[in-house]
């Protein structure tokens, strides 16, 4: 009975609409009826700006990481990825937004940082490097994705793998339209790396 509470639990840590909420409080506006229609981290960069994107992004982050943890802390028979898990379908169909989530990116890096911290910096070393070469969140997200799961064989976890490999298709997944913008040359860039800075030079 515990450790079905302790699920539910992180499912609705991870339903916790943080941008949403964040947009509608402090800004007066509902961020998914603005730039991408998305509720996560690059959506509220984008419409709430700076500050408000760094706190989203770190009560989603943390949204991971305290359902990752919340077996360890009480002692549940349950592996933390499982919960983990639970609270990234949460962050992506949240029952307090009318399951219009994000795409769990934030959330699934929580859960990396919590359980295997040397695994979360690598792949945000790769995430950040991605993102100075494209200039876009969203194939820097892919792409860091999928060398994680590259690296995830190194780990020597088999639950470590599988949960990688399910997350990242899971993000692909969510990825649907972006890889279809990526595709067609139209994806919205960031105000800076490699790619913007071409962009914006001598015509």
């Amino acid at each position: 009975m515990i450790s079905l509470i302790t699920i539910i639990a992180a499912y609705l840590l991870g339903s916790i609409p943080s941008g949403v909420w964040i947009g509608k409080l402090f800004y007066h506006k509902d961020i998914r009826e603005f730039g991408s229609g998305n509720m996560g981290t690059t959506n509220t960069f984008r419409v709430l700006g700076t500050k408000a994107g760094i706190i989203v992004l770190i009560m989603d982050i943390l949204k991971g990481s305290i359902a990752t943890l919340l077996p360890i802390w009480f002692g549940l028979p349950i592996h933390p990825l499982l919960t983990g898990v639970v609270a990234s379908i949460g962050h992506t169909l949240p029952i307090f937004a009318s399951f219009r989530g994000g795409k769990a990116v934030a959330t699934s890096a929580g859960i990396i940082l919590a359980y295997n911290p040397l695994f979360f910096t690598l792949a945000i070393i790769c995430f950040l490097i991605y993102l100075f070469i494209s200039s876009m969140v969203s194939f820097a997200s892919i792409v860091a994705c999928l060398t994680a799961i590259v690296i995830s064989f190194f780990m020597g976890d088999v639950w470590l793998i599988v949960v990688t490999v399910s997350l990242t298709s899971y993000i692909i997944y969510r990825h649907r339209a972006n890889i279809q913008r990526i595709k067609e040359g139209t994806e919205t860039m960031v105000p800076f790396g490699l790619r913007y800075n071409k962009s914006k030079g001598p015509k």
